[in-house]
């Protein structure tokens, strides 16, 4: 029994377990419908060309993890920003974690998906937001709509702002040998609210875990939404993100990926700018090594005028690591005066390693200024023989100048322990010790 039909035959186990009367039940039979008939994505589709599936297809995946995999705190304290005071939504082999959770109700809702969909006094939010600008013609978003039952709530009513960040970990402890789980967040920032969120997924061991998640964020009229997502999993991790992100009037939002480790990972990032005067901002850096594969798709529709999306992605590549980046612009007929900025770099530093790149621009309006480009090139031989020249060793050189490179994604990066965090993740993963920060 393959993955799709292990996935067919346990829904029926996973109603069970819901309440069947709720008024998305109807939502995941259709979902579920929908992921029946078009499957898992494959290679002869244009936008998954260079990232297959089919291996992780054959692997029996666990549906239903465990409830009984308690962690203590030492044993996960080093993926925690322990730095600075954060809320925490915690879950562990896809079950919420209490423990080492905090959760607020103290103005705003930072809690679960689960309370949400269950709670009555939730529904005319839920009846509002969920599944509202989730695509319903991706058969992974399909998968994780029939399936959902846990992950992160998040409401911030107008003019409020969290007194701190929150934090979304989800955690593997590999007690099963290879487990699939399937988290779903809802965000949604009022009028006037701020938020920020750092997000990770994180396996314990070395055995196999996929995780197909979806997020939907809505950003409404003058909103400010800062994410921060941080991949640097095991080489048994796969993960498929779906983050769909809906803004209105004035609002801003930005989401930085920083891709460092897993086995395989998907990231769609899609925005959808409804309102005008809205700035939509996507950055990444992204270093992989051995055979790891890292796939970014990013798509920003610009629905009405006057409107700005930027988006700045770094890639290095060593050993027989594999990059995907596939952006695309869409500016409708209404949207004159947008201004719209794509750029996608890449080093490789090893002769096995491959990037395959496709900005994309589909303009229907006249009055814009749109531009994108891409490059894919080795370091500056000239400039490494200069800080040589200087005393700095030849690997401490290379890495200064690595650096160099990613630096002006992470000049945006708002959260200043975030960005330190980041700066030491970037170091060992180049292999040195520099003493300062970015």
């Amino acid at each position: 029994m393959d993955l799709k039909e292990k996935l067919l035959s346990s829904f029926m186990a996973f109603e069970n377990q819901v309440d069947l009367d709720h008024p998305i039940h109807e939502m995941r039979s259709e979902a579920l419908k929908n992921f029946e008939t078009k499957g898992f994505p494959h290679r002869k589709m244009e936008a998954w060309k260079y990232t297959s599936l089919a291996g992780l297809q054959q692997v029996d995946f666990s549906i239903f993890p465990k409830e009984d995999n308690n962690l203590e705190y030492r044993e996960v304290k080093p993926y925690f920003l322990h730095e600075i005071d954060t809320y925490k939504i915690v879950f562990v082999d896809g079950v919420y974690s209490s423990y080492l959770s905090e959760t607020t109700h103290d103005g705003v809702d930072i809690c679960l998906m689960s309370a949400a969909l269950s709670k009555p006094m939730y529904r005319p939010i839920i009846d509002v937001y969920f599944n509202k600008v989730a695509s319903r013609e991706d058969s992974l978003t399909s998968l994780n709509t029939a399936f959902t039952k846990e992950g992160a709530y998040i409401y911030i009513p107008k003019n409020k702002a969290p007194r701190k960040p929150v934090e979304i970990l989800h955690f593997s402890t590999g007690n099963e040998a290879a487990l699939m789980v399937q988290p779903r967040n809802l965000i949604i920032v009022e009028e006037n609210a701020e938020l920020q969120v750092i997000e990770r997924h994180q396996s314990l061991t070395s055995n196999e875990v996929l995780t197909n998640c979806v997020t939907e964020i809505f950003a409404a009229k003058n909103a400010i939404v800062d994410y921060y997502k941080v991949q640097n999993d095991m080489p048994g991790a796969s993960l498929i993100d779906n983050t769909y992100i809906d803004q209105k009037d004035n609002s801003q939002v930005s989401v930085h990926t920083f891709s460092f480790g897993g086995k395989l990972t998907r990231n769609n990032l899609n925005f959808y700018q409804d309102g005008e005067h809205i700035n939509s901002i996507l950055k990444g850096v992204t270093i992989l090594g051995e055979k790891q594969h890292v796939d970014h798709h990013t798509l920003v529709h610009h629905q009405q005028p006057n409107c700005e999306s930027h988006q700045d992605y770094k890639g290095i590549y060593g050993s027989r690591s594999t990059g995907v980046f596939n952006g695309k612009i869409i500016v409708d007929k209404i949207a004159q005066k947008t201004n719209a900025f794509q750029q996608n770099n890449n080093l490789l530093i090893s002769d096995q390693a491959e990037v395959n790149t496709k900005p994309q621009l589909e303009i229907f309006a006249d009055d814009v200024r749109c531009s994108h480009g891409c490059t894919i090139g080795q370091l500056d031989e000239e400039a490494q023989f200069y800080l040589r020249s200087r005393g700095i060793p030849e690997k401490e050189a290379s890495a200064l100048l690595m650096y160099a490179f990613a630096n002006n994604v992470l000049e945006s990066v708002r959260i200043q322990e975030v960005k330190a965090r980041i700066n030491k993740l970037i170091a060992k993963k180049l292999g040195v010790n520099i003493g300062f920060n970015l």
